[in-house]
């Protein structure tokens, strides 16, 4: 990288961070919001009180159990991937951790808690079943259970936790919790039996309530999202769209959508929560601020008619889970989604494919960015080639090039037309720098998104002190390499005699300027580009050294 092509690379960089907080903010004021599509059935509507269920009219709901209860009265569950705890008031599901998934480095055997109501964080998922006229099974009813403690055993594929209702109206309510082994799916299927006398309608809902709390350590300096996700109709019927809105944006816009299909989730960086209805079911999604700081996010699915003794099963499907890009796709049409790159998806999603695979080989990542880097560099080599050949150039005029300088002095158009003069006739065109820093800046920010928002990177070793990819590093050694190695692309250029005193200075602050920019990011991101700048030298020398033999090749 010559002296000028460090100048246009700080302006790129300065540029393209600029644009792209300027997109950050322009998506988060403006968000493209449709109008709710409309389903084909009519659903039950969402309830108008946080703590009712969804009633197309809502009465007075009173539960049965105490908060105290709630919070004692608890089944505890394990399998090989999740520790949960359901509460038997309600049938809650009222915290989730996440096996695998520390809190943070510091705190390696704690479990990062998805759901959570410890501490003042609250995410819950609740469910019941909502009636026509009153309520029916409700998020506040009492269960009972068998057992107080469910694990799955060795050489089970799914263990099923089993809730029982009754009450004195006549109705009765089986809730079960399928979990299933290497799985972050959950199955909740709710059997309701109508032993009164007379019909009922009925409506399953499954809803999730947060207020905002970080899961887990965050990167420094860096703003993640958190909000709601849905999988909605496009405005014109024609499949479906991924739409987010962040928690804030709900308490001036709620959401309420009928539909055919979709899901709806809780997005928060790396996890998700989510609501996987069926395909064709018709169906409404809700998200709204509740109170006391609260959102709520919601499904309801069809209306159902019992008859006196008829029994009726609603099963819904949820993922309580880590965005692993070769998982969630799977689990759901468009749930892939959830893994949002930007703008620079088309790029990111094929960087972190060829990262993926050579963990597979490596088992490391951070070898694995070493070996995407040798790629990039291979794919680009020859514009690399094309550069070097022009520095080279640059370098062995540079002397004539100053001259020139000196004697035209302020005539900028007689000095413009000398200098064009001199490269057509000894054939480099100075511009040929630009285009692999050109190109290369797209991988570099779409990296930056994969190092972001990829799970797999999470908290991620590669060697020594590096034990975090995903986060800066914490003795800087990356960024002080970094600039180093810049500081030595400008030396081995040797351009600098056809600067001006000012420029020259300009142009040795450079490495230092950079490498304090860089001591923000993550130290995968510089480790990328450390190892670009080493084989970028390593290439330079070895093409200048293969002109220089060139011309002194007889001829």
């Amino acid at each position: 990288m010559t002296t000028t092509d460090n100048r246009r690379f700080a302006l790129i960089c300065a540029l393209g961070v600029i644009l792209f907080f300027m997109y950050q903010a322009w998506t988060k004021d403006f968000p493209d919001v449709p109008p709710p599509a409309t389903a084909p059935a009519k659903a039950v509507e969402l309830e108008s009180g946080d703590n009712d269920a969804p009633l197309a009219q809502v009465p007075d709901s009173k539960p049965t159990a105490s908060p105290a209860e709630a919070v004692s009265k608890k089944v505890q569950v394990e399998t090989d991937r999740l520790v949960a705890e359901i509460s038997l008031t309600g049938g809650e599901l009222r915290r989730l951790e996440l096996k695998g998934y520390p809190v943070s480095k510091d705190h390696p055997e704690r479990n990062l808690a998805l759901l959570d109501d410890r501490d003042s964080r609250l995410f819950i998922l609740q469910s019941g079943i909502a009636g026509s006229e009153r309520p029916l099974v409700t998020h506040q009813s009492a269960f009972t259970a068998a057992h107080t403690r469910y694990t799955l055993v060795e050489g089970a594929d799914a263990l099923s936790v089993v809730l029982e209702h009754r009450d004195e109206s006549g109705l009765s309510l089986s809730k079960t919790y399928q979990f299933k082994r290497d799985s972050y799916e959950v199955t909740l299927t709710q059997t309701l039996k109508n032993t009164s006398a007379q019909a009922l309608i009925a409506s399953p809902y499954v809803r999730m309530q947060r207020n905002l709390f970080v899961a887990g350590d965050e990167p420094p300096f860096v703003q993640t999202f958190k909000g709601v996700g849905l999988y909605e109709h496009k405005e014109n019927g024609a499949g479906y769209r991924f739409r987010k809105e962040t928690f804030e944006d709900l308490g001036d816009e709620p959401i309420e959508i009928k539909q055919t299909g979709g899901w709806i989730s809780f997005l928060q960086h790396y996890f998700l929560a989510a609501i996987l209805p069926a395909a064709d079911e018709a169906l409404s999604f809700s998200a709204k601020s509740g109170k006391n700081g609260t959102y709520i996010g919601q499904y309801v699915g069809p209306a159902a008619t019992l008859a006196p003794g008829a029994e009726q099963t609603f099963a819904t499907r949820l993922y309580l889970g880590p965005k692993l890009q070769n998982v969630v796709g799977a689990v759901a049409p468009g749930l892939e989604l959830t893994v949002d790159y930007g703008i620079l998806t088309a790029i990111s999603e094929p960087l972190f494919w060829l990262l993926d695979l050579f963990h597979t080989w490596t088992k490391n990542w951070g070898v694995a960015i070493i070996l995407l880097t040798l790629a990039v560099k291979a794919a680009l080599y020859k514009l690399s080639e094309a550069q070097y050949r022009s520095m080279a150039k640059m370098k062995k005029y540079g002397p004539r090039i100053q001259e020139i300088k000196e004697r035209f002095g302020d005539d900028r158009e007689r000095l413009q037309k000398a200098m064009m003069d001199l490269y057509k006739k000894e054939g480099f065109n100075p511009l040929a720098g630009c285009w692999p820093i050109l190109i290369q800046f797209p991988v570099f920010i779409s990296l930056y998104w994969v190092l972001l928002e990829s799970v797999e990177l999470r908290q991620a070793s590669f060697a020594l002190w590096l034990m975090d990819l995903s986060a800066p590093d914490p003795y800087y050694v990356l960024p002080v390499l970094f600039g180093i190695s810049m500081w030595a692309q400008q030396k081995l250029s040797g351009q600098a005699m056809t600067m001006d005193p000012m420029q020259q200075k300009v142009m040795n602050a450079m490495p230092v300027m950079l490498t304090a920019f860089f001591a923000f990011f993550q130290s995968g991101l510089v480790l990328y580009w450390l190892v670009s700048n080493l084989i970028g030298i390593a290439q330079q020398w070895f093409i200048t050294r293969k002109l220089e033999r060139e011309a002194a090749a007889p001829r």
